[in-house]
């Protein structure tokens, strides 16, 4: 592979998961990996023979926005660059709102939000100046079903880097005439969060943003976490006990495959295999679960816009309609 073609990938939460099988896929396709982790001794417990294309370092993002900033010089220094970064850390609150309150909010969102914005942000200097550069975002489809408590602080933060939105049908090729396109999602009703600002901000400079949000996998992930309880209230044990046994009964019994999730992501970012030739998604949206939840959640958006059109647009100004009969 010639050096022009061979890519330095930055990638956070490698110790297990989706990073974990993602260092695979890429270094499976002969880039260069940096594969970061809070715990260097775990991560090299994963990795035990790293070769010439990966170098294993620590990066908690949960971390000052300062330290950060220094843990990606030094990984920007050992290739002398950075193409793809990678943000798939994550950790995952349990907790019911009122329970858990601002404390268990601020710690979910310091980690999934802006953990993202402080990695991100200490690798843009070096892509702008380059004018190339490709930044992902690991989301999830809890974004699109927050009601599923008590997971409602995660798919927050999740649905905070994602932006959600709700699309009309399309006549996309990769779609029924009754389905929205999922791979490369039309603008509609959007609402505002950092991963779709960054693609308009990065945009004039070259940088290609990527948002993914994926289903049910059978990684370690949210189930790994035990619930966050800052306040106990009795009236909520009914409920906080049915969704936690929700979580445990489909924990390592997911249909998802997270070694080929990750290989078609590396399919996207590389235009390779079943990306090749098709057009740069902003969403990829990743398992059969992820894509039925979010077309419901589009479809339950648009009808309840529909029944309520006639009242909820009928609010302007009156002078603004008579200026527009008088020109």
């Amino acid at each position: 592979m010639g050096a022009f073609q061979q890519k330095v990938w930055l990638i956070t939460g490698t110790s297990s998961g989706f990073g974990k099988r993602l260092v695979a896929s890429v270094l499976a396709r002969g880039d260069c990996v940096i594969a970061t982790a809070r715990d260097l001794e775990k991560l090299r417990a994963v990795f035990p023979a790293p070769n010439g294309r990966l170098h294993l370092a620590v990066l908690d993002i949960a971390d000052s926005t300062e330290l950060i900033a220094q843990r990606v010089k030094a990984a920007l220094a050992v290739w002398g660059r950075i193409d793809v970064v990678v943000n798939n850390a994550g950790y995952g609150v349990k907790a019911v709102l009122e329970e858990g309150g601002a404390i268990a909010a601020l710690t979910q969102f310091q980690t999934n939000l802006f953990g993202v914005l402080n990695v991100t942000n200490a690798v843009l200097p070096h892509m702008r100046e380059r004018r190339s550069g490709t930044v992902v975002i690991l989301g999830s489809r809890s974004a699109w079903r927050p009601e599923a408590s008590p997971a409602g602080l995660y798919a927050a933060s999740k649905a905070a880097v994602h932006g959600e939105r709700s699309v009309p049908p399309s006549t996309s090729p990769h779609t029924t005439s009754n389905s929205p396109s999922l791979f490369s999602l039309p603008s509609f009703v959007p609402l505002p969060a950092i991963g779709e600002t960054y693609a308009t901000e990065l945009r004039p400079f070259g940088v290609r943003v990527l948002i993914v949000a994926p289903g049910a996998f059978r990684t370690e992930g949210v189930h790994a976490y035990p619930p966050t309880i800052t306040t106990r209230i009795p009236a909520y044990e009914d409920a906080r006990n049915a969704g936690l046994a929700r979580f445990a009964a489909v924990a390592g019994r997911e249909r998802g495959d997270p070694a080929r999730a990750m290989e078609l992501l590396v399919d996207v970012v590389k235009g390779e295999g079943r990306a090749a030739g098709r057009e740069w998604p902003l969403w990829l949206v990743l398992g059969r679960d992820a894509y039925a939840d979010v077309r419901a959640k589009c479809q339950k958006i648009l009808e309840t816009m529909e029944r309520w059109e006639d009242v909820a647009t009928d609010l302007e100004f009156e002078q603004c309609e008579l200026g527009a009969q008088g020109a």
